[in-house]
């Protein structure tokens, strides 16, 4: 088997998960997306206004801390679910008084790994 790793979702900068586990929205949505949400399902479960919460998914992608995952609408178009993208975060420093972040994220099955690649695809087109 390949990696199952997202090469920009390994190392993301400190500053960028400092500031989004800083914030109380983003902790809320992180809270919630234990599985696959919807932005309508986060809007309703964290009381969170829809452009705010467009704001705090962008934090929280930069951080590299939620996944978007697109699916095709039977209806059709395509929907849009988040998801939280790891298991532990951890935030150390070493002899020299530098921080570093560690990310510990869950191995993806390889239709999950098809999905990120089909979802990154329809961004491009």
């Amino acid at each position: 088997m390949g990696d199952n790793s997202v090469s920009s979702e390994d190392t993301p900068e400190l500053q960028d998960v400092l500031d989004a586990l800083d914030d109380p929205e983003c902790r809320a949505i992180l809270r919630e997306t234990v599985e696959p949400m919807t932005a309508n399902e986060l809007i309703d479960a964290c009381d969170i206004p829809k452009s705010t919460l467009y704001r705090k998914l962008e934090l929280l992608s930069s951080a590299s801390l939620v996944r978007e995952r697109d699916t095709i609408n039977p209806g059709g178009g395509r929907v849009t679910h988040y998801e939280r993208s790891f298991d532990d975060v951890t935030i150390s420093m070493d002899d020299t008084g530098e921080f570093s972040v560690s990310v510990e994220r869950p191995p993806q099955s390889t239709d999950e790994r098809l999905a990120d690649i089909w979802s990154m695809m329809g961004d491009e087109v």
